[in-house]
């Protein structure tokens, strides 16, 4: 049985007022790369921009990143979340 991928890096914990000006606008990961978004409290809403795609996340629902794949998010009042980077398909 193969192992499930771990992310090599992780962000810290961000919250509504610490979240980056560069997540709330178009960004994408590098070739290679995938992310993870987690919610650990409230709702952040995630925006793929191709495929179009808006989704509200939560404790529970995660948001995959694909690589190269522009999106952005925006916190839906009071959250916590961090991001998880991994050069492989993640399972989720």
């Amino acid at each position: 049985m193969t192992p499930s991928p771990v992310p090599y890096k992780t962000t810290i914990v961000f919250d509504e007022n610490t979240l980056p000006a560069g997540f709330r606008k178009e960004h994408k990961t590098k070739a290679g790369v995938w992310g993870v978004i987690r919610v650990l409290e409230g709702q952040l809403r995630y925006q793929v921009l191709a495929p179009a795609s808006d989704t509200v996340l939560e404790p529970g629902i995660i948001g995959l990143i694909l690589p190269e794949q522009p999106h952005r998010v925006e916190p839906i009042g009071r959250m916590r979340m961090l991001v998880e980077f991994y050069n492989q398909l993640p399972a989720v």
